[in-house]
């Protein structure tokens, strides 16, 4: 089956609707998707509120979960811990932190604050990945990304490797932006080898990272 948790919608920086990323999914044969829109305090509500409302009726009619989430994006990294927490009392089941790629100047310090923070689940394309980053994503249960992203994806190689030494949780997230960048098939296999992932723990990711996802987003 296949699992996303890392997707855009054009209620944000996407080209397709909820309603029709969601049935592009359907389509490719995923079982999850998350539609974690980039959001700040200026949209946060609307975003939450708009995303339920599709995945509800995904739900209904089709054979698929879709899960309303966010991805706090260029956010100041001290504001990141009052976001997520309000991210998830709006209903957003799962909170996505925009790490510091290196094609985006992300402020610094966005890492650390994310995965110190309860209410953060996923840090994505956390570019050069510190070790003491990793330990501590490691003890706080956050999950790390790897991502099948252009651009983002250049330091998919330095997170497997860092990851690896600090015992993190790796998932593989599309970062779709539109339909044609969702998964299919083994993609989701080929992109965490293409990282450097052994295949022992790319099965660890869909045996039990996944699952532990998909719990805690209340699933």
């Amino acid at each position: 089956m296949i699992c996303d948790f890392h997707t855009h919608t054009f209620l944000s920086d996407g080209e397709n609707s909820p309603i029709e990323l969601i049935r592009f999914a359907v389509a490719r044969g995923y079982s999850y998707i998350a539609l974690t829109d980039h959001v700040s305090y200026s949209n946060i509500d609307f975003i939450i509120s708009s995303l339920k409302k599709d995945c509800e009726l995904a739900e209904k009619f089709w054979n698929i979960k879709a899960i309303p989430g966010v991805e706090l994006t260029n956010v100041p990294a001290k504001s990141i811990e009052e976001m997520a927490k309000e991210s998830k009392r709006l209903g957003a089941r799962i909170v996505v932190v925009h790490g510091e790629t290196i094609v985006e100047s992300v402020e610094p310090g966005t890492n650390l604050e994310a995965i110190r923070s309860k209410y953060v689940d996923i840090l994505a394309h956390p570019g050069f990945l510190k070790l003491e980053e990793a330990k501590l994503a490691a003890e706080n249960d956050i999950f790390i990304e790897i991502s099948s992203r252009a651009g983002h994806s250049l330091t998919n190689g330095v997170v497997a490797s860092v990851g690896r030494e600090a015992g993190v949780k790796f998932l593989i997230n599309s970062d779709a932006h539109v339909h044609e960048d969702l998964f299919i098939s083994d993609k989701q296999r080929k992109i965490g080898l293409a990282s450097g992932l052994k295949e022992s723990e790319v099965a660890e990711i869909f045996d039990k990272n996944i699952g532990e996802v998909i719990h805690r987003a209340g699933y």
